[in-house]
C-alpha cells in the first residue's frame, strides 16, 4: 500500500528542477498541463514516486508495458534526482531516452537507481515505456 504525500504548490519540487511545485511536476500530476519533453515526463514521474503517486505513474506509462496494478513502498523515500543525458525527447520528437541515477533511503540504507528509460510521444503526450539494458 502506497501512502501519497500531499505537497503545497509553492514548496520545492520533488525532481529538482529548482522551480516549485505548483509550476513544475504539480500542474503535471494534477491533469492541468502535459509534459512537453520526454525529461520533464521523466522528472514528473520521479516527482510522483517521490509523492507516492502510483496513478499518475500507470497514467504515463504506455499501455503495451504497463503493469496491472502498481504498488509503491511507503518506506522507500527518494531524496535526490540527477539527469545524467538525454537523446530526443524534445517537443517536436516522438522518441526520446532520458539517463538518470535516483537516490532513495529505505531504512537505514541508502541507495540508488540508474536508468535508460524510453519514452515516445503519442497523441501529444509522452508515455514511459521502459528501461533499456
Amino acid at each position: 500500500m502506497s501512502l501519497r504525500i500531499t505537497l503545497a504548490d509553492d514548496a520545492r519540487c520533488p525532481c529538482q528542477s529548482g522551480d516549485t511545485y505548483g509550476n513544475c511536476c504539480g500542474r503535471y500530476h494534477s491533469g492541468a498541463a502535459t509534459a512537453p519533453t520526454a525529461e520533464a515526463l521523466m522528472r514528473s514521474r520521479y516527482a510522483a514516486f517521490a509523492r507516492g503517486d502510483a496513478d499518475y505513474l500507470r497514467r504515463t506509462w504506455h499501455p503495451s508495458t504497463r503493469p496491472d496494478t502498481l504498488d509503491l513502498d511507503p518506506e522507500q523515500h527518494w531524496l535526490r534526482l540527477d539527469v545524467l543525458a538525454t537523446t530526443g525527447g524534445g517537443p517536436f520528437d516522438t522518441t526520446g531516452t532520458v539517463d538518470f541515477e535516483a537516490f532513495y533511503r529505505y531504512g537505514r540504507v541508502r541507495e540508488s537507481l540508474r536508468e535508460h528509460s524510453r519514452f515516445v510521444r503519442e497523441n501529444g503526450q509522452w508515455l514511459y515505456v521502459d528501461a533499456l539494458a
